[in-house]
């Protein structure tokens, strides 16, 4: 009788954690979804909110996140020489580049520019399209976005025209000129016509996925309940009433 009480013990013991642990998992799941829906509020926000001009472009790092996804409008002077291919970056469905331009600033530092996406050619990857930098001053229209995403690479020492990726504080001390901590997408060029696709994609902020997780772990944690509730409680009840009538 002693064994069979501990064991039933150590049967609740294991149940009640395992449906606090899921339980906890399925909050912090919600939890996530609440963050990522108020992040999506404040993009919306920040989008709808006038030009910011371009002397309050960020020049640290804490304030050019407060500064993402804001049009901005800029006149400078494209580093044409200092172009660079970013490989592997796929744009609806399709496999290509985002090519990224300094535009050199009045102030005298630089802002990374994604002018833009590229085809990748089927077979030989090093053969690019033209591309069509105006000279002298220009004005360009965008939005103010984190720097280009980081993959994975084999090899780590990236230079030339093709990258897999590109680093702002390296590239900063590559073309020996200062660069601000964020980068801007391109939304309009003027009157010049790159060839480009600008069909930036909204990011991804996977509410749903979230939520859906979340039902999975309160799935769960209801199952582990429910399980020990029948095994531990009703089932031996209906045994014993059983036995009681026989």
């Amino acid at each position: 009788m002693a064994t069979l009480t501990a064991r039933r013990a150590t049967v609740w013991l294991a149940a009640v954690l395992a449906a606090a642990l899921t339980a906890r998992l399925g909050f912090w799941q919600l939890d996530r979804a609440g963050q990522k829906t108020a992040l999506q509020e404040r993009i919306l926000a920040r989008a709808a909110l006038p030009p910011l001009p371009q002397a309050e472009i960020a020049r640290d790092e804490v304030i050019a996140q407060a500064q993402h996804y804001r049009r901005v409008q800029l006149h400078g002077r494209w580093l044409a020489e200092r172009s660079v291919y970013l490989d592997n970056r796929a744009m609806n469905g399709r496999a290509g580049f985002i090519v990224v331009t300094p535009l050199l600033l009045a102030e005298g530092d630089a802002l990374l520019v994604q002018r833009g996406w590229s085809p990748r050619h089927q077979i030989d990857r090093t053969l690019l399209a033209p591309l069509d930098t105006p000279v002298g001053e220009v004005s360009v229209d965008g939005r103010i976005a984190p720097p280009p995403s980081k993959l994975y690479e084999f090899d780590a020492v990236g230079g030339g025209l093709i990258r897999q990726n590109l680093d702002i504080a390296s590239f900063a001390r590559e073309i020996r000129v200062p660069l601000r901590p964020l980068s801007v997408q391109l939304t309009a060029a003027g009157a010049a016509s790159d060839g480009l696709v600008r069909d930036w994609p909204v990011p991804a902020l996977d509410v749903g996925k979230h939520n859906g997780y979340a039902f999975q772990w309160f799935a769960l944690c209801a199952l582990v309940i429910g399980l020990a509730v029948w095994f531990q409680l009703i089932r031996p009840y209906r045994s014993h009433r059983r036995d009681r009538r026989r």
